[in-house]
């Protein structure tokens, strides 16, 4: 595996396997006879979670570990709610999309009514990646052109072709001969994007892509530009490149998989903070807490191209069950207005960690909205530099005191933190007050 790649960013070497107990000891052993080297695990000594609930995981020995990390699970691991819904139509019926079903119609025209007028056609899949990718397939349909755009260390996803357009997975990944990269060149201690920076660079790719007679499909953007590194302002600076790139007849493929679902804690999608009209939205699991669901949401005349030349089908995407997880989801959202709740926790989240950052050279800055942060881990010989090695001691200095987050960012010293929902100010104090004691270390 490529040594640039996204998933070595905190991943177990092994090196640690002497202070695993026999459980996990044999777990590992029995993981590496089946699997191989091909699904990293997580930390430098892994985790091994047997029962979950709210924001908490609990390990074999039902040892607590606050999540500040896992998104998939939006409005909590196991929220009764959804397990409910889960239950009572699992033992009704579960089925596909090909047949009349009230539970999945009324799921569609609930999700669609979060949108704006002109995305009024969903397609329902099994996860993210699908979602992308058949996101590309109506784009390159629709605008008879190949070239894709994103952002310079993007992940979307592990299909053959959104591995095409996963920088994030490095050199051993290449990218497609018609995608082009824009870096997000921001002053990290302030991660604010420059607006025009970025057009600029997204115009540059265009022409570029044109030299080599190839038209622009789509413009793919992570709305938080998550694997980027996690910048999210100013607020606007995406509408510039977004309407530069349907200008050259290309569209703009959202992607809400990461800041979706009220995550950034104003309104339900990402692109709405930057007051863009997407042209196609991609959603992943969290739109069933965790259940294999997820959806291309798209203007109707894309998919009257895209139906015109095929069909589409997915066994399992839209089933009924999953449609009853996902409505349920929706009204956990609502009813315990946990986007606002985001909002809140997240800016108090924000001021824990700016102070931290005072206190603190290692901390060249802290970025993020709603209940999703990036602090920004420095060293080196000028204090400046990305410092990769001190941002994973804190994530496990972290995981060894039972607290949960990752890495991001091409230099891989990005502190990722992105708890589910209904993570309170408590947890957020929690966190930030066990990472100071992990900074003065030092």
């Amino acid at each position: 595996m490529s040594t640039d790649s996204m998933l070595l960013g905190n991943a177990f070497d092994g090196d640690a396997r002497h202070l695993l107990d026999p459980v996990e000891q044999d777990l590992v052993r029995r993981r590496m006879h089946t699997f191989g080297n091909a699904v990293p695990l997580f930390y430098g000594q892994p985790l091994n979670p047997t029962r979950a609930e709210g924001v908490w995981l609990f390990d074999h020995l039902d040892r607590p570990y606050l999540d500040a990390y896992n998104n998939v699970p939006c409005v909590g691991h196991c929220h009764p709610r959804v397990v409910k819904a889960i239950a009572e139509q699992a033992a009704r019926l579960n089925t596909h999309t090909r047949y009349l079903s009230e539970v999945v119609s009324s799921y569609a025209e609930r999700l669609l009514a979060e949108f704006e007028p002109s995305l009024s056609r969903v397609l329902f899949t099994s996860s993210g990646t699908e979602s992308v990718d058949l996101a590309l397939r109506i784009a390159r349909y629709h605008t008879g052109a190949e070239g894709i755009i994103v952002t310079r260390f993007a992940y979307h996803g592990h299909s053959a072709a959104v591995a095409e357009i996963t920088p994030a997975f490095g050199a051993g990944v290449p990218i497609g001969r018609d995608v082009r990269t824009v870096a997000v060149d921001a002053g990290l201690s302030a991660g604010g994007v420059s607006a025009g920076d970025f057009a600029d660079a997204v115009a540059q790719a265009i022409d570029d892509l044109r030299r080599h007679g190839v038209g622009l499909a789509a413009l793919i953007v992570d709305t938080s530009l998550s694997s980027d590194g996690l910048f999210v302002d100013p607020a606007g600076f995406l509408r510039p490149a977004v309407e530069l790139a349907q200008r050259a007849g290309g569209l703009f493929i959202a992607d809400e998989v990461q800041p979706g679902f009220g995550r950034l804690g104003h309104g339900m999608w990402g692109y709405s903070r930057h007051g863009v009209s997407p042209d196609l939205v991609v959603l992943g699991k969290p739109m069933g807490n965790g259940m294999p669901i997820a959806a291309v949401v798209s203007k109707p005349e894309l998919l009257a191209s895209f139906a015109a030349r095929t069909g589409y089908f997915n066994t399992f995407g839209g089933n009924t069950v999953c449609c009853a997880a996902a409505a349920a989801v929706l009204n956990v959202i609502k009813e315990e207005g946990l986007i606002e709740h985001a909002a809140l926790v997240g800016q108090h989240l924000r001021a824990g960690l700016g102070r931290l950052q005072r206190q603190t050279a290692r901390i060249a800055g802290v970025r993020g909205a709603g209940l999703y942060a990036a602090v920004e881990i420095v060293g080196g010989e000028d204090g400046t530099a990305p410092d990769r090695v001190e941002a994973l001691r804190l994530v496990n200095g972290l995981r060894a005191r039972r607290i949960l987050i990752s890495t991001c960012g091409a230099a891989g010293n990005v502190l990722k933190i992105r708890p589910p929902l209904p993570f309170s100010a408590e947890h957020a104090d929690l966190l930030t007050t066990t990472l100071e004691e992990l900074l003065l270390q030092r």
